[in-house]
């Protein structure tokens, strides 16, 4: 029996909708708890991670004074938060400060309303805040800069990490990955 071209077509289309979903951010295999913690927000609150009442969370460190990774990631999460509409009521979006020392709550504030309302700025002491690069590989060091009125800049870690609703580390994304395909794993792991 011969199919034509449609039957060709229909039977394409099932068999790719058959495939198991492809993530795009790097998967970590298992099931791997995220590491819980509490930090203060810009209004001086404490937020503790596992307190999300299963949404899903999206970290990334960064500074305030960042010339360049900080203000483009901070700009696609406003386009994350805003491609997945009424679903963005289940995601957070958390930055967190690598340079505490000048990074105020107050500043984290403002910095992150400057790309999107809901991003959630956070900073801690600073054993607070290498407790939790740590659990998670952020890198973050002072570069001292001479001749600058800025006194040193932060080197550190571009990546976008993703909680899950159970609280389980489930991806880590690459600075530069479209926030359209974060904004579609996002939507996957809503459907869960």
């Amino acid at each position: 029996m011969k199919m034509n071209w449609l039957g060709w077509l229909v039977m394409i289309a099932l068999l790719a909708a058959c495939r198991p979903y492809q993530f795009k951010g790097t998967e970590y295999p298992g099931n791997v708890p995220a590491y819980d913690f509490t930090l203060q927000d810009s209004e001086g609150r404490p937020f503790q991670l596992s307190a999300r009442d299963e949404e899903i969370a999206l970290l990334f460190w960064g500074y305030t004074s960042c010339p360049d990774v900080c203000p483009v990631t901070l700009a696609e999460a406003g386009q994350i938060i805003q491609a997945l509409g009424d679903d963005a009521e289940q995601v957070v979006f958390l930055f967190i400060t690598v340079d505490p020392e000048r990074d105020t709550p107050e500043l984290l504030g403002q910095y992150t309303a400057t790309f999107h309302p809901d991003i959630i700025g956070l900073t801690g002491t600073p054993e607070e805040l290498a407790a939790a690069r740590e659990a998670y590989g952020v890198y973050a060091a002072k570069v001292p800069l001479e001749n600058s009125a800025a006194g040193y800049s932060m080197d550190h870690s571009a990546r976008v990490f993703l909680v899950d609703g159970n609280g389980r580390l489930r991806l880590s994304y690459a600075y530069g990955t479209p926030a359209g395909d974060i904004a579609q794993d996002i939507r996957y792991l809503l459907k869960q």
